[in-house]
């Protein structure tokens, strides 16, 4: 597109506009930017047209964008998700995949294209590459909101993931008699710990942070309201999660039991205290997961992290005909679709129901 002095273009693969002059006879371009239309394009274009025209030397300036090592630390200070469970996932991926990568380039020139074909090749499952896309999107939008770049569409929200949806390993859940077969050889306290997150569906994080005071024993209740990330008090992960759950006697027997034997019982104590740390810490998941996986050892089960648990509760829910409405509430669950993802339908509901099909279509 040709005017009094200088052009535009537009390069395809990137979308990127770039100004182009001739001067002393040789041809000189200049990148402008992302945006929607050549007359956008021509707007931004105009200080440096105008410049021509005046015939004023166009004096390169250094390049103000910044790297997306720069962008990180801002982006930490003001930005960075506060739930330490989210921020040390934030901090894993930017730490091994991201600024390995693309720290030292310059935030624009983060193409989709480029972004995408990289993505491919790490070795990740897609739900984890959607990860790493999303905190480069983040990237690019704080870029735009903290004005270290112009208003602009964002390249990474182009960027697409094939099956990113598709879990590379199916969410395993228990049956009845492999639970009660694992919890008879899992020592105390974390066969109660088992019992508690198969009973109410909790994550490892909030039983945990479980403490005495948490529990109603008038009215069988107990008050989920907060969570330990890396032995640090943290918040849970929703508001839906934070809620009053109904126990059932039988686990509340157990729980008194516990309560019993522990050396720490005060209400201000850690119900799952370790004695190592002296009570003043519970025990943590590294603890647990591997009593969990020398007692799968023993009684035969391939090894389960402690989110099957989570499954497990789920899966039951549906085998005892839950509506799923109300399985949303008991998961706590902000989103229902997020509760359709959980469990998986055991064998014997199958063939149960296989059989009462089997009896309406041939008749005896």
């Amino acid at each position: 597109m040709q005017r009094q002095k200088g052009c535009i273009a537009r390069d395809k693969r990137s979308g990127v506009w770039n100004f182009f002059w001739r001067e002393d006879g040789k041809q000189h371009s200049k990148k402008i930017g992302v945006f929607p239309s050549k007359q956008a394009a021509w707007r931004a274009a105009m200080p440096l047209r105008h410049a021509l025209e005046s015939r004023t030397p166009i004096i390169p300036q250094p390049s103000t964008v910044p790297l997306v090592n720069d962008l990180v630390e801002q982006y930490r200070k003001t930005k960075m998700p506060e739930r330490l469970d989210t921020r040390r996932g934030y901090e894993s991926w930017l730490r091994v995949h991201i600024l390995p990568r693309w720290g030292r380039t310059p935030i624009t020139e983060l193409h989709a294209n480029e972004v995408e074909m990289w993505l491919q090749t790490l070795a990740l499952a897609p739900k984890s590459r959607v990860h790493v896309r999303g905190i480069l999107n983040s990237l690019f939008e704080f870029a735009m909101w903290s004005r270290s770049i112009p208003m602009q569409t964002n390249p990474i929200s182009l960027v697409k993931i094939k099956r990113a949806s598709k879990r590379l390993k199916r969410p395993r859940s228990l049956t009845e008699e492999q639970f009660h077969s694992l919890v008879s050889h899992l020592k105390e306290p974390f066969g109660t710990m088992a019992s508690v997150c198969v009973t109410l569906g909790l994550r490892i994080s909030e039983c945990l942070a479980l403490q005495w005071a948490d529990v109603d024993w008038l009215n069988c209740s107990l008050h989920v309201q907060r969570a330990i990330v890396e032995q640090n008090v943290d918040t849970v992960k929703t508001d839906e999660s934070e809620q009053t759950i109904a126990l059932a006697d039988e686990l509340l027997e157990r729980l008194k039991v516990w309560k019993q034997a522990t050396e720490f019982p005060a209400n201000t104590d850690w119900i799952f205290a370790s004695p190592v740390m002296l009570g003043r810490q519970p025990y943590s998941y590294t603890g647990f997961w591997r009593e969990l996986d020398r007692a799968c050892a023993v009684v035969g089960i391939p090894h389960l992290g402690t989110h099957s648990f989570r499954h497990t509760y789920r899966t039951w829910l549906d085998s005892i005909g839950t509506p799923i409405g109300v399985q949303q509430k008991l998961m706590r669950h902000s989103d229902i679709r997020q509760t359709m993802q959980y469990g998986e339908a055991l064998q014997a509901d199958l063939r149960e129901v296989n059989g009462k099909i089997g009896q309406m279509a041939l008749p005896c």
